[in-house]
């Protein structure tokens, strides 16, 4: 009888892992205010799948790589190091941690498909699974890179995403991307044109034409079936976690569980809820939770 019964649980585990696994997850961004606790307390609320740490503001075309995080740390004095025990920590969780690319602000470009390589070398050498003696976040190795790519220039994003890719061959190196909701992003419809990305977490907000507007959730849905045709693993609608997180497009939780997601959850592509920020999440995720 117990061998029989240890067999039923066995198999009850391994449902619910696999259920887990299909369910859809919630992304944060952290990294852009002091003030939203640790890297590791936000991983230890077990709220979040995957944390953008944001932002690498300035790379590319002959520059000198600078990371910002805010309030948090200051790389340039090595202060950042001790992120490596926070990111692990994450990681032990069984929560995938990237550094985020761009970002509203900064200074980044890519001037030719040998700088688009350049940068590839540095982030695997600096913060994946390659080799420096100066690693902005220490010893630990992140999971992959995200592309939040709003200004600058439209052009090598795609040479870029291939290099990082080229990695995978070594260790595994996720690409993920933030792309805003009219379709194609003008800034990353290259990159995504590659097929390369994982999840892709695109901002329905701030762009009144394809976000949840005036009760309706029609234009948005309408936008969401032309992301999830792309070539991608998994797509995530991306949403602020307040009103003061953005000028537009926030939903309030009820509306969002019982309106917004049964309208797009059906999608095999869909992976979840991207919330900006942690700063700014100060319930958000928990209320909607339980049914991303």
């Amino acid at each position: 009888m117990s061998i029989k019964y240890g067999l039923l649980y066995l198999v009850l585990v391994l449902l619910l892992l696999s259920l887990k696994l299909e369910g859809g997850g919630i992304v944060i961004y952290w990294g852009q205010n002091g003030n939203e606790g640790t890297l590791a307390s936000t991983c230890a609320s077990n709220n979040y799948a995957i944390v953008n740490i944001a932002f690498l503001v300035v790379f590319g075309n002959g520059q000198t790589p600078v990371l910002n995080l805010a309030g948090h740390c200051n790389p340039s004095v090595g202060g950042c190091t001790r992120l490596s025990n926070d990111i692990r920590t994450c990681q032990s969780r069984g929560i995938k941690v990237m550094l985020s690319l761009g970002g509203g602000v900064g200074s980044y470009s890519l001037s030719s498909a040998d700088d688009a390589r350049n940068v590839a070398n540095y982030l695997w050498n600096n913060y994946l699974g390659g080799q420096s003696t100066s690693r902005p976040l220490g010893d630990a190795i992140l999971d992959g890179i995200d592309f939040d790519i709003e200004r600058g220039t439209t052009q090598h994003w795609d040479e870029l995403a291939r290099a990082l890719s080229g990695f995978s061959q070594q260790r595994k190196v996720y690409l993920t991307a933030a792309p805003q909701c009219p379709f194609p992003d003008s800034w990353l419809n290259g990159a995504l044109s590659t097929g390369l990305f994982d999840y892709v977490w695109v901002q329905f907000y701030n762009n009144p034409p394809c976000q949840y507007s005036a009760g309706s959730a029609v234009n948005l849905k309408s936008y969401w079936n032309k992301w999830t045709a792309i070539q991608a693993g998994k797509i995530f609608l991306g949403l602020p976690a307040a009103p003061g997180a953005a000028g537009s497009g926030f939903i309030p939780s009820d509306v969002l569980v019982s309106q917004v997601l049964p309208a797009i959850n059906g999608s095999p592509k869909y992976g979840g809820v991207m919330l900006w920020s942690k700063f700014y999440d100060n319930g958000y995720s928990s209320a909607i939770k339980p049914r991303v």
